[in-house]
């Protein structure tokens, strides 16, 4: 039986945790290419992988940028992500095959990400009120967006709608792919059956600045490629309002996020690449009107 996925795994100094993913794939019921992008690891993930279809990069682009790298050598079907630091069920990549296979209008499809402890991490991404893409644990078949980090996705539609933004280096690039197929008039699905578990964390560090300074900006520029223009520019006034008004507040939450420094490092990237997103965002298919997406999805 030929392979109609290909899975991308994407690793950085990944020499603790990137065996049990291998091991899990290669424990895969459903047959399929895997291809690893290795972002110039330094740390001997390198030689640990040497057996396996790499694409190693000169630096490190992010999980965004290696996944961009690749696609155009993907040459099945569906093409999955899957974190390095997730070890995915010997079924999951089968399970969500069957359920695109299936639903002809979907075009990604996203797992049960489980916790080490076993409790969940993810079953989709929904879409807040102010614009955030947030995990949520309980979901039904249809969510707003996909956790990138183990995912199914039709090869062809994401290509046509403008593959995945290398630039975001990591974080929101999943929640920003999910608003364009949206966009296009696709679905995203839950698919419960499909399980990873994952070592959350172990690849990257939640709560540090960097992780601040992505998901801040990422976010900014997600709603200003995708969403309402009011939307997109509320947003970012609200940013702007909170950063001014930082060295005037008393009882300044003790976050990476509420530095003043790092807030406006995040204006400067954003205001740096508004004219790319002003034509990024005019290029994006929009089959149905943000304001439906945003209307239908937001706040749910």
């Amino acid at each position: 039986m030929s392979a109609v996925s290909t899975v991308v795994v994407v690793t950085w100094r990944g020499r603790d945790h990137i065996t049990a993913c291998l091991d899990g794939l290669r424990a895969q019921k459903s047959p399929h290419r895997t291809i690893i992008v290795d972002n110039a690891s330094d740390d001997g993930t390198a030689e640990l992988i040497s057996g396996h279809e790499v694409v190693r990069l000169p630096r490190n682009r992010g999980y965004a940028g290696g996944l961009a790298a690749v696609l155009d050598m993907v040459d099945t079907p569906y093409v999955a992500w899957l974190n390095d630091d997730a070890a995915p069920d010997p079924s999951w990549l089968a399970e969500l095959e069957s359920a695109l296979a299936g639903e002809p209008e979907a075009a990604a499809a996203t797992s049960s990400i489980l916790l080490t402890d076993g409790s969940t991490q993810s079953v989709g991404v929904a879409l807040t009120a102010d614009g955030h893409g947030r995990d949520v644990v309980l979901a039904g078949r249809e969510v707003f967006g996909f956790c990138g980090g183990a995912a199914l996705l039709r090869t062809d539609v994401l290509r046509a709608v403008g593959g995945v933004p290398a630039s975001f280096f990591c974080y929101y690039e999943d929640t920003d792919t999910a608003w364009r197929l949206r966009l296009a008039g696709h679905r995203v699905i839950s698919v419960g059956p499909a399980r990873v578990r994952h070592r959350h964390g172990a690849s990257s560090r939640p709560g540090s600045a960097l992780f601040h300074r992505w998901n801040e900006r990422n976010r900014l520029l997600m709603l200003l490629r995708c969403a309402p223009a009011s939307v997109a520019v509320t947003q970012l006034a609200k940013f702007l309002a909170i950063t001014a008004m930082l060295p005037f507040r008393k009882n300044v939450p003790d976050a990476a996020n509420f530095r003043l420094g790092l807030r406006l490092r995040v204006l400067a990237e954003v205001l740096l690449r508004l004219p790319v997103t002003l034509v990024q965002r005019l290029r994006i298919r929009t089959t149905l009107p943000r304001g439906r997406v945003w209307q239908e999805w937001a706040g749910r």
